[in-house]
């Protein structure tokens, strides 16, 4: 990548901070600074996510069981406790979508061996029932192209997780119904619809694949692993519901 292209995509970070910080949304990215591969995507991710402080986790998820999973870091200050209160002004778009996350227990760091996936599941403290919080900086996340919606934190706006689940590796998460309900009135219920297909293949996937980016997984930091529920918008004062059948349930309330 040439200084030049640099220049132009921290331009493009810096027009999604100013809308994410002003909460004055934009129509889109001007062309010439939008990025055109997954690899100037997470250049400019990387660049946002710096201006909001240590990183506390990544967010992974592919759109297919087919697909390449991608993923974006979650800012640590972003990550909060069930039963959170989602208070400011950087809460405007209220995007929601019920997911599992993990804890990371051990350093997964860089190696030349890759990391199995008995390896990547036993690193793992902890499994959650979680709530992704969805912000954006544009007017309109639907209507503008793919890789300047990515650049964008892949939209992620907070990341609140609930109790730890007891036997989660006796889950068979391909048939773990889950239910979202916003003020009491339920607006989503699936089964075994996380879009990856299987969702603990991301966990040594984000290990190996993502660790030139990631500089290895750390213990204590939180991968959650995709929707299940698709996007789902609440509104000031609102209150939301997560609930798997087995996996637990987590709540949160908009200020």
């Amino acid at each position: 990548m040439t200084g030049d292209r640099e220049q132009q995509l921290l331009s493009a970070a810096n027009l999604l901070l100013d809308a994410r910080r002003t909460g004055t949304t934009i129509a889109d990215l001007p062309a010439e600074l939008c990025p055109t591969s997954i690899e100037e995507v997470y250049f400019v991710q990387d660049a946002v996510a710096a201006a909001f402080g240590p990183i506390g986790g990544w967010k992974i998820g592919a759109p297919t069981p087919e697909a390449t999973p991608i993923f974006a870091p979650m800012p640590e200050a972003w990550i909060s406790p069930n039963q959170s209160i989602l208070s400011g002004d950087r809460f405007h778009y209220r995007g929601l979508e019920a997911e599992i996350a993990f804890l990371v227990g051990e350093d997964l760091p860089p190696r030349a061996t890759p990391y199995t996936r008995e390896e990547a599941i036993a690193a793992m403290a902890s499994c959650h029932p979680a709530i992704e919080e969805l912000e954006t900086a544009f007017i309109d996340p639907a209507a503008i192209a793919r890789f300047a919606s990515l650049a964008d934190l892949q939209s992620h706006g907070g990341f609140i997780f609930g109790a730890a689940i007891p036997n989660w590796q006796s889950i068979d998460f391909t048939q773990e119904k889950v239910m979202l309900a916003v003020d009491g009135s339920v607006r989503v219920e699936r089964t075994g619809s996380n879009t990856s297909g299987d969702l603990l293949k991301l966990l040594p996937w984000l290990a190996n694949e993502g660790a030139t980016r990631t500089g290895g997984l750390r213990k204590g930091q939180w991968i959650t692993t995709g929707s299940w529920t698709g996007n789902t918008l609440a509104f000031a004062g609102s209150t939301v519901t997560v609930e798997f059948s087995t996996a637990g349930r987590v709540d949160i309330r908009f200020a």
